[in-house]
């Protein structure tokens, strides 16, 4: 039997336990999580843990760069799919607005939510959602191909990710796909005007 390096057991372990905090955030919230009950989770022991993330927080910090990587390969990835032309702002559109939704962004409400009041998580989500959340705005104007130096473009940007937060709010209770396609197309038309003089 061919033994694993030990770099490669150290990687799999993290990812491991970042994966499994992602899981247990958004199932059992933030005061539910304990660096204990993800190490079970992931199958090691609560030393090996600690090893990797000495903290709670640690391990979090990790989840939420976690969560903001996949996002953001994600979107890269569907972006292929996109048509040229007016086509491909109701595409885009449709990518990003479905962006937050299902349970990466049902453990990222919990964090947020639990940051409000706790100072601890606050400095540590901030810094880590600010960076996050500019990678989207840049893989969005991407999807777009759009200009952002025209008037009216980086707002409309960061209106249309605004909008994706408030929809994956709204699905977390119901199942909000039918009234999502009508936003989308909706959204689509009100961006065209003004994205389509500023195409790259």
């Amino acid at each position: 039997m061919i033994r694993e390096p030990q770099q490669e057991r150290s990687r799999t372990t993290r990812r491991r336990l970042v994966e499994a905090a992602v899981e247990t955030i958004g199932e059992l919230g933030w005061h539910g999580t304990t660096v204990a009950v993800i190490a079970e989770r992931a199958g090691v022991s609560r030393g090996a843990a600690q090893h990797h993330f000495p903290t709670r927080e640690d391990l979090v910090a990790a989840a939420v760069e976690h969560v903001g990587e996949i996002q953001i390969v994600e979107l890269r990835a569907r972006a292929a799919e996109l048509p040229s032309g007016r086509s491909r702002i109701e595409r885009a559109v449709d990518m990003v607005l479905n962006l937050y939704s299902g349970p990466l962004f049902r453990a990222a409400l919990h964090l947020w939510v639990a940051a409000s009041t706790d100072d601890s998580l606050r400095a540590t989500l901030v810094p880590l959602e600010a960076r996050v959340g500019r990678e989207a705005h840049r893989v969005t104007v991407e999807l777009l191909g759009v200009d952002e130096s025209h008037q009216g473009v980086r707002e409309l940007v960061q209106a249309t990710l605004d909008l994706a937060r408030g929809l994956g709010l709204a699905n977390l209770l119901t199942d909000d796909t039918k009234r999502r396609k009508q936003i989308v197309a909706q959204w689509a038309r009100v961006l065209e005007p003004t994205l389509a003089s500023a195409k790259i």
